[in-house]
């Protein structure tokens, strides 16, 4: 599932070039893409409408429209967002397609694209993913799960403080508090392991056993974690399952010092070999030696 790194990654694409654009049409074909509401609420609820902002939270996409509603995306496993020229061959498994109208006069012109008319595409092999208009004022009838999100590392502030808050009251094995997304949002899988092994401290160590310094690393290797994998664009392993805007790959894969490495010797030490345990019902990648 796309995290926080790639679901960033895609927005800021989207931001580039879907922002001030008008949805001139939209074509849905598979409904459970849109199984929270209907294929008529989503056609009329993005038509015409014109798309102001890209913005995230954790790994929710929304986009602000001028009729006051909003659009949600999820990519959830296999979703991916792609923007191409009108009249391009589409993929299989495109469920959505928004025809978006040329930019506005005076309007920046970004990439390849350029200002003319563009569309953007929702493919999801495995149909987990969803899109939803909804009313941001009922946020938490219409779509609850964005109304219960924690903090977000990366879009909100987030200094040690706040981290301090998170872990000193409860007793939770660290791997599973990350990947709590009422606590805090976008963190899964991949990047759970990652910092947890940046921040030297081990998977199954309960938050509440942390000292200052472990805390202090803890928050450094939460934000620079994350910042770094954004610059790469993300992960894109070996399913080829997520993709930028334009079906680029992102890099991050080739840092990852623990994540899918099992077995192998730590490239971080140079002495443990990378363990693999369960918690929280995940696969937990982990140096015994380097994470003590």
């Amino acid at each position: 599932m796309p995290e926080l790194p790639e679901v960033e990654t895609v927005r800021r694409g989207l931001e580039r070039f879907a922002v001030g654009r008008r949805v001139e049409h939209v074509e849905v074909g598979r409904e459970r893409v849109v199984r929270r509401t209907s294929r008529a609420a989503l056609v009329d609820g993005l038509t015409g409408t014109t798309v102001l902002a890209a913005e995230r939270r954790g790994k929710y996409i929304r986009c602000p429209l001028d009729s006051g509603d909003e659009l949600m995306v999820h990519l959830r496993m296999s979703g991916q967002l792609l923007v191409a020229r009108p009249g391009s061959t589409r993929p299989p498994h495109t469920h959505v397609v928004a025809h978006l109208s040329a930019r506005p006069p005076g309007a920046a012109v970004h990439g390849v694209l350029g200002d003319g008319p563009v569309e953007l595409w929702f493919v999801d092999p495995r149909t987990f993913g969803e899109m939803v208009v909804f009313d941001p004022d009922h946020v938490a009838v219409e779509v609850p799960e964005l109304a219960r999100l924690g903090i977000d590392p990366v879009a909100d502030p987030f200094t040690r403080r706040e981290l301090r808050e998170l872990v000193r009251p409860r007793s939770r094995q660290l791997k599973a508090l990350l990947l709590d997304q009422h606590l805090i949002a976008g963190i899964g899988n991949i990047y759970a392991d990652e910092i947890l092994h940046a921040a030297r401290l081990r998977p199954d160590r309960t938050s509440d056993t942390l000292n200052p310094p472990a805390e202090a690393r803890l928050h450094t290797a939460i934000v620079e974690v994350l910042a770094a994998a954004i610059d790469a664009g993300g992960s894109s392993l070996r399913d080829a399952q997520y993709v930028d805007l334009f079906g680029g790959a992102g890099s991050y894969q080739d840092a990852h010092r623990v994540y899918g490495r099992t077995g192998e010797r730590c490239t971080t030490c140079g002495v443990g070999w990378v363990r693999r345990i369960v918690i929280a019902q995940r696969s937990t990648h982990y140096c015994p030696r380097c994470q003590r």
